[in-house]
């Protein structure tokens, strides 16, 4: 059975990449020219930290930053010179961070910022093409016919809900405030759900059976989605969970405050 060899050459090529470059000592001494350079780019140029090698002769010359708010970060100063010369040539210079620095935090897309409900009045959010919640309403065709039909029927909208967005809303719904765990569902009578009351309006769709619309005037949920499960004091079968009768109704008792009164 035949071993490939490797070729010589390529094997040096290989170790020639990995290898660490050799400092060039001449660059290496240039420390001054390399201050003078950082001085001129700008200001807080404090002491020598280190010198690098790039490549065959290109170094870089670290000093420390002293400007205020700069902490943890140098002032690079890149060398070079040609060959068989001793005199060496400023390339560029900039203010990098050190792996210590001071630093701002990394920059979140406004679009991963934005909390629910932070879109107020006169405010406009664009909705993404590839957003996750919506898929197309249905398939453009070629046929005039067909999107006649289309058009006809109803199917206007270019984008719909699909079963990811209405189960995130879902959940999202059911967690919040008008869900079953909400204080004023929770301090309700047990069987007031809104499920059962005359002023639930169901969703249509999938969203029908767990939730609808609340159209009772006198509750604090008039005009809110709620869940079948909710629940609060106004449901429209209330008399028949509790005593509504003024015998049954917790009456507070009765304060007279006559300390500003004058007796004649």
């Amino acid at each position: 059975m035949l071993e490939s060899v490797p070729d010589s050459s390529t094997a040096a090529a290989k170790t020639a990449r990995t290898r660490k470059p050799r400092l060039d000592r001449a660059l290496a001494d240039a420390v001054d020219q390399a201050r003078e350079a950082a001085e001129e780019a700008g200001d807080g140029i404090g002491e020598h930290l280190s010198v690098e090698a790039e490549s065959e002769r290109v170094v870089t010359h670290y000093f420390e930053c002293t400007l205020p708010g700069y902490r943890g970060w140098r002032w690079a100063v890149v060398l070079t010179r040609v060959p068989r010369a001793r005199a060496a040539t400023v390339s560029e210079t900039a203010l990098l961070p050190g792996p210590d620095a001071l630093r701002s935090p990394a920059w979140v897309p406004w679009a991963d910022r934005l909390q629910g409900g932070e879109v107020g009045t006169g405010e406009i959010l664009p909705t993404e093409d590839d957003d996750d919640r919506l898929m197309p309403a249905y398939q453009l065709s070629d046929d005039d016919a067909v999107e006649d039909i289309a058009t006809e029927l109803g199917l206007g909208r270019e984008r719909v809900m699909n079963r990811e967005g209405r189960a995130e809303a879902a959940q999202r719904w059911y967690d919040g405030d008008r869900g079953p765990t909400a204080p004023i569902a929770e301090a309700a009578p047990a069987p007031a759900r809104c499920g059962t009351c005359g002023f639930f309006l169901p969703l249509a769709g999938s969203m029908r059976l767990a939730f609808g619309a609340c159209a009772n005037l006198y509750s604090s949920e008039d005009a809110r989605v709620v869940s079948a499960d909710h629940g609060c004091g106004a449901h429209s079968q209330i008399s028949e969970f509790v005593d509504t009768t003024p015998q049954g109704v917790e009456k507070s008792e009765i304060v007279y405050d006559d300390e500003g009164s004058e007796i004649l």
